[in-house]
């Protein structure tokens, strides 16, 4: 529901107060989830401080100046009502995107981290438009744009990021054991193209971390979706009348995706068991699981897509994920928590490939396929530019066209039964639609969200709502596949 404009107003102060509070002592986690936050979140006041592998000296002397303009932005946005009071913060966070730019890709993405996961970011307080509403795997999308998985990496910053406005936001991957991920420089900008080549090569702090700032997250701010639909409504009201309800089970809160991976040094005919440890770790604080085995900078991982090892993996993480849900009704909960598995597919495969994938997902049980990660293909645009020639996989907008095409012939093949995320160059409504007429009931973004910043978010909303509007459809459900149909429809 909307915040009242004194909660937003308070938000806003709070915001000033805990960005120049950041800038003077960066070891100290703001309480605030965000700007308009209504409550003190737990979540980021138990989370482990910033790890020194991911802060930056760069990051006291930024966000001091950072504290600067948002304590002026807080000042002028005490004045607005909440639908304003949104309007500004995001328009704030536009003018403050480039600056990001200035620092190398990782010190930047890091810098991010560690603002976001104080609650340096706006909040979106506007309605989604109803017509963007999903249903996929029981859980319920107030919109289709997701943030993809390789931003928050070990689950540090998701909760700013869902307050953002995403429909959806995935962590990960994680990994079980810590692991630093490739030599540095690994990331780099290629921005006359809108792209990113990146070889990170699941740096991750692995699952404990992750399991722990996730369970606080589900013990003080949302439940997962199925624990809410399963709480019945308390005797006497609704949820939010004034019959007292924990906090967690006030509302229904974004969906939170865990993406899991392997660890380098886990053989290939080992690689199913990190997987399922993956499940068993975090399974219970996901609201959906994806297996990623279509990285390109994690050596052999790719070779799991294949016919040999894609059943064998898909029934050992579906198994733990069965036996998750069992254990959870026997040992006392309220319901069985068994969170939906998605597989994510790279966009190199051929066509043969594709086929196998999707009749072993299909045949498997997969819950649902995101189709696709990043690319070791150089178009010649890319190619030819200064950085073209960096190993590691290629994301962002020479992404969309590909991926696009890859996840049009998968819907073919699953005839539609199984819902699908479209990821892969996703930088405006437009695209999003593209996506889900190609077949996709999601989306996701992440490289036009590092270069654009929180404004894409609202920008993406409305671009897509005016797309469905233009074509005459009345909700997402009724544009998924619409390219396959005659005449598009």
């Amino acid at each position: 529901s909307a915040m009242s404009p004194t909660l937003a107003r308070r938000g806003a102060r709070a915001l000033a107060a805990s960005i120049t509070r950041l800038g003077f002592a960066p070891g100290h986690a703001s309480s605030r989830r965000g700007l308009a936050s209504t409550r003190p979140d737990a979540y980021l006041a138990r989370s482990s401080p910033p790890s020194s592998s991911s802060s930056t000296s760069g990051l006291p002397r930024f966000a001091a100046l950072l504290g600067t303009a948002a304590a002026s932005a807080g000042a002028y946005a005490f004045l607005l009502d909440d639908e304003q009071s949104s309007a500004a913060q995001f328009k704030l966070f536009e003018y403050l995107a480039p600056a990001m730019r200035l620092m190398d890709p990782e010190t930047a993405h890091n810098v991010g981290i560690e603002l976001l996961a104080r609650g340096v970011a706006p909040v979106e307080t506007r309605r989604d438009p109803p017509e963007l509403a999903v249903d996929a795997w029981g859980l319920r999308f107030t919109n289709p744009i997701g943030l993809a998985a390789g931003f928050d990496k070990d689950a540090k910053a998701f909760p700013a990021l869902q307050a953002m406005g995403f429909g959806f936001v995935e962590i990960g991957s994680v990994t079980p054991k810590p692991q630093p991920g490739n030599p540095k420089p690994r990331v780099f900008r290629l921005k006359e193209l809108g792209a990113v080549i990146n070889r990170y090569g699941f740096n991750s702090e692995g699952h404990e971390p992750a399991r722990k700032r996730l369970e606080a997250y589900r013990a003080d701010t949302f439940a997962t979706q199925s624990e809410f639909d399963a709480t019945p409504p308390p005797e006497g009201g609704a949820r939010n009348g004034h019959v007292t309800v924990p906090p967690r089970l006030a509302g229904r809160g974004a969906p939170v995706g865990v993406n899991l991976g392997k660890n380098k040094l886990t053989p290939e005919a080992a690689a199913a068991d990190d997987y399922a440890l993956g499940v068993r770790a975090l399974g219970h604080t996901a609201d959906y699981i994806v297996v990623n085995i279509s990285s390109p900078n994690t050596p052999g991982l790719r070779a799991l897509q294949g016919k040999a090892h894609l059943k064998g993996l898909l029934r050992k993480v579906l198994g733990a994920r069965d036996e998750a849900a069992k254990r959870s009704r026997t040992g006392g909960e309220t319901h069985a928590h068994k969170p939906p598995v998605l597989l994510k597919i790279a966009p190199d495969l051929t066509d043969s490939d594709i086929k196998d994938v999707a009749y072993a997902a299909t045949s498997c049980g997969v819950d649902g396929i995101i189709v696709s990660n990043t690319t070791i293909a150089r178009p010649n645009v890319v190619a030819a530019h200064e950085k073209g020639g960096e190993a590691g996989g290629l994301s962002g907008k020479p992404l969309m066209d590909p991926s696009t095409k890859v996840l049009a012939r998968v819907y073919e093949l699953t005839g539609g039964k199984i819902p699908l995320v479209g990821c892969g160059g996703v930088a405006s409504g437009r695209d999003a639609y593209e996506k889900i007429r190609a077949g996709a009931s999601l989306v996701q973004t992440y490289t036009a969200f590092a270069y654009a910043g929180p404004a894409l978010v609202p920008a993406m909303k409305a671009e897509l709502a005016a797309c469905l509007r233009e074509d005459g459809y009345k909700s997402v459900a009724e544009a998924i596949g619409a390219a396959h149909r005659k005449e598009g429809r």
